[in-house]
């Protein structure tokens, strides 16, 4: 009797992992991302449908081939998020963030203003903003970004920081100390913890 449940377990489990839904899937590979499992990820994703991807299933692939060092790849998988859901502001900032690490200032830019184009709550987005403003040169443009930054959250050490260069830079050495100031602050407190 023993030997008949334990072979009719395994084939309920069998069959629940051969036939798992793309929901189920997109979540565990979800989980296992989450975990830094990136095989068990990829392997996941891969059993979903091209078809049934979401968006996020799309990014966590793009994701996958940046860490690989593949961002070509990462580009064309975060593309195939932004056709699944064109809203999906995400892979904007992440092909950003790929243009700005490979010194392709103006399409980060254009990335990151798609991505603001549908949210304007994520500050991370306007400081890699201002970071490929600053490439360029255009400092009055990083400054209006890190300020909008430093206005939705202002406790991001590296937002202050980067104000009191941009600050700096232009020449206004009193501002630039008053942001360094909120720096120090910032890394103060946090090394107290």
């Amino acid at each position: 009797m023993r030997v008949l449940f334990t072979l009719l377990c395994l084939t309920v489990l069998s069959t629940n992992l051969c036939f798992a839904d793309s929901d189920e899937l997109s979540k565990q590979a979800t989980a296992f991302y989450s975990d830094n499992n990136y095989n068990k990820t990829m392997e996941l994703l891969l059993q979903i449908d091209e078809k049934e991807r979401t968006a996020k299933d799309w990014l966590l692939l793009g994701n996958l081939m940046d860490e690989k060092g593949e961002k070509d790849n990462a580009v064309f998988m975060y593309q195939k998020a932004l056709n699944t859901n064109p809203k999906y502001y995400r892979a904007y900032y992440n092909i950003g963030n790929i243009y700005l690490e490979q010194e392709r200032y103006s399409m980060a830019v254009d990335n990151y203003k798609k991505a603001l184009r549908i949210t304007q709550t994520n500050p991370y987005i306007y400081c890699n903003l201002a970071s490929a403003y600053i490439k360029q040169g255009r400092l009055k443009d990083a400054k209006k970004a890190l300020i909008k930054a430093v206005t939705i959250k202002n406790n991001i050490p590296e937002l202050q920081y980067n104000l009191a260069y941009v600050y700096k830079k232009l020449g206004n050495n009193k501002l630039a100390q008053t942001y360094l100031d909120n720096y120090n602050k910032l890394v103060d407190s946090q090394e107290s913890f």
